[in-house]
């Protein structure tokens, strides 16, 4: 199973976010920067099974900003039957 980290020490803001997602998944430009965009990727675009830690969220200064992208999320896991995996720390 592929293991992806994303540490909100290093992330701003949502946009900041689906920076990081495009890039560590390789996603090119054709991905729209949205929630439906990132539950396309999640169900459809990335190779599964992977696991994505979310590393000091609940630490960050706004954690609320990112409530849906952790919504579309836990969605997807259960979606994918688990192929897809969702951790915090």
């Amino acid at each position: 199973m592929n293991s992806i980290s994303f540490d909100f020490d290093n992330i701003a803001d949502v946009t900041e976010f689906y920076r990081q997602f495009c890039h560590k998944f390789a996603i090119g430009m054709e991905f729209g920067n949205n929630l439906d965009a990132l539950w396309d990727a999640l169900t459809g675009m990335i190779n599964l099974p992977v696991r994505v830690t979310l590393r000091h969220l609940d630490m960050h200064a706004d954690p609320h900003q990112f409530d849906s992208v952790v919504a579309v999320m836990r969605e997807a896991e259960e979606a994918t039957a688990g192929k897809f995996s969702l951790h915090s720390r």
